[in-house]
């Protein structure tokens, strides 16, 4: 055997051995992810259901300002419709009386936490404190536990989802952004619903919008031609479910 080919079969082996050692390492490395994003995957909040019915919820982010707060229970009471209010706890401190009165009226509350922080921020002990003093305060007000809650800005992560199970919280957020934080106007808003809202959709506005007597009032008119308006509590189902990775909660299937 010629030392020629002796140094060609070397190399060829060297290279065998090297490609071989670096499939190993990609194929250790995509294990590695696929166990991270296994161990961080969780259950996505609610944002619409799915249902045969014709119904939609909804609801409203109280964090700040009071001034809209009358005019919107008008209107909903206007079009016999119910909604769920999701209140940050220290503006119920301030608001007391209208905590009282958003209930009176036979509307839903639910948790928005206590000082509107992103919730993929704050420790775990945070986010307990933020759920727990929130619903105790509302509770206190009304004499109502609560059991719905919505993150601020919709932020969450598996850390949040495993504290809300555990405390027994159902995690809501939207499929319907009515976008009226833009104040783009109404016309903006009531095209943006009407389009995008469908069955089992929930739907997302903030008390604080400006003109939400005149978006919320051609809003309501337009919906009800097609779809009865729930409370997200019932809209969604509280057992048996699943819900999918776009957030869309779904029954199980029974045996």
């Amino acid at each position: 055997m010629s030392y020629t080919y002796k140094r060609i079969k070397a190399f060829i082996l060297s290279v065998v051995l090297f490609l071989a050692a670096l499939f190993m390492i990609i194929g250790f490395v995509f294990s590695i992810k696929n166990i991270c994003e296994l161990m961080q995957r969780y259950e996505a909040p609610i944002n619409r259901v799915d249902t045969n019915e014709r119904q939609v919820a909804l609801t409203f982010d109280v964090a700040w300002g009071s001034e809209n707060i009358e005019d919107i229970l008008d209107i909903l009471d206007k079009y016999n419709a119910k909604a769920t209010f999701f209140l940050v706890g220290s503006w119920v401190d301030d608001n007391e009386d209208l905590v009282k009165e958003i209930h009176n009226r036979g509307h839903e509350i639910g948790n928005h936490s206590n000082t509107h922080s992103s919730f993929t921020e704050i420790s775990k002990e945070n986010k307990e404190d933020e759920l727990l003093i929130t619903s105790t305060k509302i509770k206190n007000l009304t004499g109502e536990d609560v059991d719905l809650f919505r993150p601020p800005f919709g932020n969450v992560d598996k850390e949040t989802m495993d504290v809300c199970e555990s405390l027994g919280y159902h995690t809501i957020k939207w499929d319907v952004d009515s976008g009226d934080w833009k104040n783009l106007g109404p016309v903006y808003i009531v095209d943006r619903v009407s389009k995008n809202t469908r069955s089992g959709s929930i739907i997302l506005f903030h008390a604080s919008s400006r003109d939400v007597s005149t978006y919320l009032d051609e809003t309501l008119n337009n919906l009800q031609q097609k779809y009865s308006i729930v409370t997200v509590s019932e809209l969604i189902y509280k057992d048996n479910y699943n819900v999918n990775d776009s957030g869309e909660q779904k029954l199980k299937e029974r045996d």
